[in-house]
């Protein structure tokens, strides 16, 4: 039996066929799902895609939102770059497309967005197209099957290795093949503990028969983690806060957030002469993919009564924002662990 045939036989008989957006074809579900499951495991998503779907039921409603919505919504999702380009995504489907899809993965990876996995993963699921895909957990199973030891830091192996995955795709059942070659790289053939006596296309696979299954996939370009400190101003009159909001490039790019200073210094002769009070809040590490981002909030509560003048000195100081109410601040887009902060209150 074809490798091919393997993979479809097992999803088949015990794959995974209850998650929410499969048994459909509709594109704007398989997108929504497969852009919200990039680097995040599926437990994580289940909450996101219902909600996000109560609120944007198909690709017009998501167009026609607000980003700052967009964003409340993806809020704790993480990787925010990903809720802009599914905003500008819907945008260009609904304006370029009549709201209609492209039929094909060459069409759909020329959406903002999509790239070229994504979109032969939509292609296959929505329109049967017989196309490759190439995510994270099926680059572990493919190189471990082949052995594929080139290093896929380098675009040319990276290349080599969509080859590879073009020459084994099946004649018939690219749906099934498709979503056993994702289901296998997330339940058995895992990164740091496979299942090799459970996998069903073991006998293929050199890599179970050389005894070191982790060596696959080889990428020697490693992510440099950072450290990075900031100190926090909760700057509150009443039942409003100042919030800002961050540039639409970086870490929580496009949120709402609180102004940052270098130091606690640089805090205290910013603030010097503030009426009100402060209070210091415990800090904690914030713990992102390549950085380690230690954050100490600062609660400045202003008297409820400050002249006109005074207050727009302070604010006119800080980076520019405005006055959010406490519930409308926590329906904005606000990174994670500020809307954990807000809601302890």
């Amino acid at each position: 039996m074809k490798f091919s045939d393997r993979v479809v036989q097992w999803q088949r008989s015990h794959g995974r066929h209850t998650l929410p957006w499969q048994n459909t074809r509709d594109p704007y579900r398989v997108w929504l799902s497969e852009i919200m499951l990039q680097q995040t495991q599926v437990a994580t998503v289940l909450g996101y895609y219902e909600r996000f779907l109560a609120r944007f039921p198909d690709v017009r409603a998501l167009a026609a939102a607000g980003i700052d919505e967009v964003f409340a919504l993806w809020s704790g999702l993480g990787y925010y770059s990903r809720a802009r380009n599914l905003h500008r995504c819907a945008q260009a489907v609904v304006a370029e497309h009549g709201g209609e899809f492209p039929r094909s993965s060459e069409g759909l990876a020329q959406l903002p967005g999509i790239g070229r996995s994504t979109a032969a993963a939509i292609a296959a699921f929505c329109f049967g197209e017989r196309v490759a895909i190439l995510d994270g957990n099926v680059k572990r199973v493919l190189t471990r099957v082949l052995a594929f030891d080139g290093d896929l830091a380098v675009p040319a192996n990276e290349r080599r290795l969509w080859g590879e995955a073009t020459r084994l795709l099946p004649q018939q059942g690219i749906e099934a093949y498709t979503q056993g070659l994702m289901d296998l790289g997330a339940t058995l053939c895992l990164a740091r503990s496979p299942h090799c006596l459970l996998c069903p296309v073991r006998a293929d696979c050199l890599a179970m028969r050389e005894g070191q299954p982790q060596r696959y996939p080889v990428k020697s370009r490693k992510l440099k983690r950072g450290r990075r400190e900031h100190w926090w101003l909760w700057l509150q009159q009443r039942d409003e806060l100042w919030l800002t909001q961050r540039p639409d490039t970086g870490v929580w790019a496009g949120l709402w957030s609180l102004p940052e200073f270098e130091s606690s210094e640089a805090f205290d002769a910013h603030t010097r002469g503030w009426p009100g009070e402060a209070e210091a809040l415990p800090g904690f590490t914030h713990v992102l993919t390549h950085l380690d981002w230690t954050l100490h909030p600062v609660r400045w509560r202003l008297p409820d009564r400050v002249p006109a003048a005074r207050m727009q000195t302070i604010t006119g100081s800080l980076p520019a924002g405005r006055w959010f109410g406490l519930d409308e601040a926590l329906a904005a887009g606000l990174p994670a662990p500020l809307r954990k902060l807000i809601g302890r209150g």
